[in-house]
């Protein structure tokens, strides 16, 4: 196996975070596309199909890319390299407020399952390929699909999920029920299945969703407080142009504003 390169990074923000990565003369990092904050001289970027040495043949390099794809990342990797004599930085944000969570690989037992696109960054020398769900129920039910990203190998990368991040470390057959979306990434040691929420007032009235992710141990164990499409939805169903209402904004006032400005 590929050993990854041995990076140094520092997280940088609250909640609305970035990851300076410094690299020594000769180091490299893979970022999801559009991920790059800012890079100082002497780092050269390039785009590639696999930046791990692991898949020597072009068709294994053209399948490696439509992995990525099924995965939610792009086709081509962007490989950021220091050609410099010196150490040089690098920055990554994420696209949406939230945590970057750095994760040796190898203390978790080199692979990681986590959910498409929180993957962005890592040492080079880390594969980022595809999981399929092994139950059919979390496939059509799970709200991510069957497909999650597998990320393999020795060294450093770096998650982003949003809102706060929490883990739970799960003892052989202990089980817990998770929001389908809160999910972000867990040990492949962790059974991941989709069960319907029981009762029917329950599930058609709870407010919760008709499915939960349920997890049996032994693993470990990532979520996220507020999954992103959760907050997308509710600042759509609360834009006035999508029919929402304006809450709060000083009633009259709020409606004689959005006349004089031309929203009504």
């Amino acid at each position: 196996m590929t050993q990854a390169d041995q990076i140094d990074y520092k997280v940088i923000g609250d909640d609305l975070q970035a990851v300076i990565v410094t690299l020594d003369p000769g180091e490299a990092v893979v970022a999801e596309a559009g991920a790059m904050m800012y890079m100082e001289d002497g780092i050269s970027m390039a785009t590639t199909l696999d930046a791990t040495g692991r898949h020597g043949s072009l068709l294994g390099k053209l399948l490696a890319g439509g992995k990525r794809i099924l995965s939610g990342d792009s086709f081509f990797v962007t490989l950021f390299a220091n050609e410099a004599t010196r150490r040089r930085d690098i920055a990554f944000s994420s696209p949406f407020p939230g945590k970057i969570l750095p994760v040796d690989l190898t203390a978790w037992g080199g692979t990681l399952l986590c959910q498409k696109d929180s993957f962005l960054c890592g040492a080079r020398g880390i594969d980022v390929t595809i999981a399929f769900t092994r139950r059919i129920g979390a496939g059509f039910f799970g709200g991510e699909g069957f497909i999650l990203q597998r990320l393999v190998g020795d060294g450093l990368c770096f998650l982003h999920a949003s809102g706060t991040l929490h883990t739970l470390d799960l003892a052989p057959g202990e089980t817990v029920r998770v929001d389908t979306g809160c999910l972000v990434a867990m040990q492949p040691t962790v059974d991941y299945d989709i069960q319907m929420v029981p009762g029917i007032k329950t599930a058609l009235f709870g407010g919760e969703g008709l499915f939960f992710a349920w997890l049996t141990g032994p693993g470990r164990v990532v979520l996220q407080t507020l999954p992103f499409s959760r907050l997308a939805d509710r600042i759509i169903a609360a834009s006035p142009r999508a029919g929402g209402s304006r809450q709060g904004e000083g009633s009259v006032l709020g409606v004689i504003g959005d006349v004089l400005n031309g929203s009504r």
